[in-house]
């Protein structure tokens, strides 16, 4: 019996002290992108249930729309349905408050996670992303915090990402996507590069043939946008408005007096005949006149077109010949400063004054220089100049899709581990030096034509959006190792609700099964699959019926992808405007087991198990000597959303995804 007792003593007294050592122990600091500044673990987790309400003071209505923000994220990634209400948050409750704390900055703000969740934050925008942090620490934890206090703010005030949408349209539903996209990492700031022009070597070097784009509805200029793709005023009004809601400022960019066929091509008089016609012609007065034109279209107004604070005027590129069209290029640079400035806008300009250096005077204050290489513009001179700058070095942040210079994917790794916006080139300052404002990376869509999709884009853009995002928040001290940091980050969606590349986690697995396919049916509700991204395989058993071309299996927003295609009746698909077919047309009557496999490289055509043929990258030449080459990409993130009508049986339809 006292042997008994003694063992029930003894064990009570091991359960005491393994209670005790679990208390001691605290929550480790949560995985975020970009990753939290400061964090004092506590112990145990703050759960979002049902009874959870979203609340702000009634003295800070500001408050309202990032509270409604944040309920309709959480609906969209939990299912949870939360009440946003005025007043005093109790225990369970998340309340978002603005206290300004000078040590934080703008965009800094304080989390503490109890029995209850407080965030003060010293602005809206900084109250968007403490949002952020905790959507994103939700999502790796079933919708649970670990139970501890955040102090969060940015080493770099800019953190901004670039898209080419001058050689490539992208439809207007992608750059909202990339709006929330680039506000779940805390990316403050969009760049729209709004015209730009193809090579001219890859067009028989004939400019007249040489695509260009303007993607934006003009009334001054009727006919200036391009037939291919633009954005009406309105769209593009409401994609900044859109923006503004989840702290992101969009910077539209028209670029002059280089990289301007667009303009020469709905106005051939303003082109240099001496330069390129994809130079404007500076010597022209009616280049002036046109320029200003076009500025005061989109910048002027009770209320412009373009409604943020910067405008991006470009002054990139152009020949630096003789002193003659030096001069005249510093002089249009410093109008377009000032024309800018007229309408109450920042003006930032591409540094190009080292390459064009000389004696006319091009305004310095309160202008914003991106410095992209060098040799264009010496970064030390510019800052020595008086220059604020943006840190994008081509060497370091470029990514031209296919192009085979610059990168096709950034190198995250040396980035994470070796760059800030700090290193400009081989230039290294010192971190968060007051005239370097921020950083950024860009896509340039340099080979116009050359297959690419957006999808293409996005999975090139993924990595290296939250790798940056950490670079320009965290800056030179993160402490995740970039080993573990670039296998946990994928466990993140591009945003909450959004999943731009149909990315499915895990190894191989089936994602979605359905035993016979009915025609003109929309399947997304039910299955929740819109697309598969890539590593993927898609499989079915077909009867078929004799199709009219165009006969379509399934199709989404971005693809098609067709049992016989609009032209030869091939097994086929379409995307971003580009036809691919495989050479192969069913017989009438035949059965088939039919396998597609795609990745970011290639789209694979199988029957009956046997590999029919490979869509791999082409190469294409332009020349007799093969110089002038362009890659053309045949990819497909394949579409699941709707069928389209056919008359074929379909059966045994199954989607595979091999990994992330």
């Amino acid at each position: 019996m006292k042997n008994k007792f003694l063992f029930i003593v003894a064990a009570l007294m091991l359960s005491f002290s393994a209670s005790a050592f679990a208390t001691a122990i605290k929550n480790e600091k949560p995985f975020v992108i970009p990753e939290i500044r400061e964090w004092q673990g506590g112990n145990g987790y703050f759960t979002i249930t049902k009874k959870t309400k979203i609340v702000y003071p009634k003295k800070q209505q500001e408050l309202a729309d990032v509270a409604n923000l944040f309920a309709s994220d959480i609906k969209k990634m939990f299912n949870i349905e939360l009440k946003v209400v005025e007043g005093k948050a109790g225990k369970d409750d998340i309340a978002i408050t603005i206290e300004n704390n000078d040590a934080y900055g703008t965009e800094g703000y304080a989390v503490e996670i109890d029995k209850k969740a407080t965030i003060k934050a010293n602005s809206t925008r900084a109250a968007i992303w403490a949002t952020r942090t905790l959507l994103q620490i939700a999502e790796l934890n079933g919708a649970s915090l670990p139970k501890g206090n955040i102090v969060d703010y940015p080493d770099y005030e800019m953190r901004s990402f670039m898209l080419d949408c001058g050689r490539k349209f992208i439809p207007i539903s992608f750059l909202h996507e990339y709006v929330d996209f680039m506000a779940y990492y805390k990316m403050n700031t969009f760049h729209i590069h709004l015209n730009d022009n193809a090579f001219k070597q890859y067009f028989n070097h004939d400019w007249s043939k040489t695509p260009s784009g303007f993607r934006l509805e003009s009334d001054f200029f009727p006919g200036l946008a391009s037939r291919d793709g633009y954005y009406t005023k309105e769209e593009f009004i409401e994609l900044q408005k859109h923006a503004e809601k989840v702290g992101v400022e969009i910077i539209p960019e028209f670029d002059v007096p280089a990289h301007s066929l667009a303009f020469v091509h709905y106005r051939p008089e303003l082109g240099s005949k001496d330069y390129g016609l994809d130079h404007l012609d500076l010597f022209n007065e009616a280049t002036y006149t046109f320029v200003d034109s076009l500025f005061m279209e989109y910048l002027g107004g009770e209320e412009p077109v373009f409604r943020g604070p910067r405008f991006h005027v470009g002054t990139d590129e152009y020949s630096n010949r003789d002193s003659a069209v030096v001069e005249k290029f510093r002089y249009f640079t410093d109008f377009c400063i000032r024309t800018a400035e007229k309408y109450g806008k920042q003006a930032c300009v591409w540094g190009a004054l080292t390459h064009a250096k000389g004696n006319t005077p091009v305004k310095v204050d309160n202008v914003l220089m991106y410095e992209w290489y060098n040799g264009y513009a010496d970064p030390t001179d510019m800052i020595n100049l008086g220059y604020d700058v943006v840190s994008i070095p081509d060497g370091y942040t470029y990514i031209v899709p296919a192009a085979g210079y610059y990168y096709d994917y950034l190198n995250c790794g040396m980035l994470y581990n070796s760059w800030t916006p700090a290193q400009i080139g081989n230039q290294k300052f010192e971190e968060r030096h007051p005239q370097i404002k921020g950083g950024s990376f860009a896509v340039w869509n340099d080979h116009a034509g050359n297959g690419i999709s957006c999808k293409d884009i996005h999975y090139r853009v993924y990595p290296a959006m939250q790798t940056m995002a950490v670079k320009m928040w965290t800056g030179a001290k993160p402490t995740v190792p970039y080993e573990q940091f670039n296998m946990a980050r994928l466990a993140l969606s591009d945003a909450p609700g959004l999943n731009i590349a149909g990315r499915f986690g895990g190894n191989r697995r089936t994602i979605l099964e359905i035993p016979a396919l009915s025609a003109a049916t929309s399947y997304a509700e039910s299955t929740g699959v819109r697309e598969i991204g890539f590593e993927y395989t898609v499989s079915f058993d077909i009867e078929y019926v004799k199709e009219n071309n165009g006969a379509v299996l399934f199709s989404s927003r971005d693809a098609d992808f067709y049992i016989a295609d609009p032209i030869q009746g091939k097994i086929g698909f379409s995307r971003d405007g580009y036809l691919n077919t495989f050479n192969f047309r069913f017989y009438p009557g035949e059965k088939a087991h039919i396998t597609i496999s795609g990745n970011k490289e290639v789209t694979k055509l199988f029957v009956n198990g046997k590999l029919v043929e490979t869509l791999d990258k082409q190469t294409i030449y332009h020349n007799e000597g093969g110089k002038d080459k362009m890659y053309y990409v045949r990819t497909l993130v394949f579409p699941l959303e709707r069928t389209g009508m056919f008359n074929s049986k379909i059966t045994n339809f199954k989607v595979e995804n091999y990994c992330k």
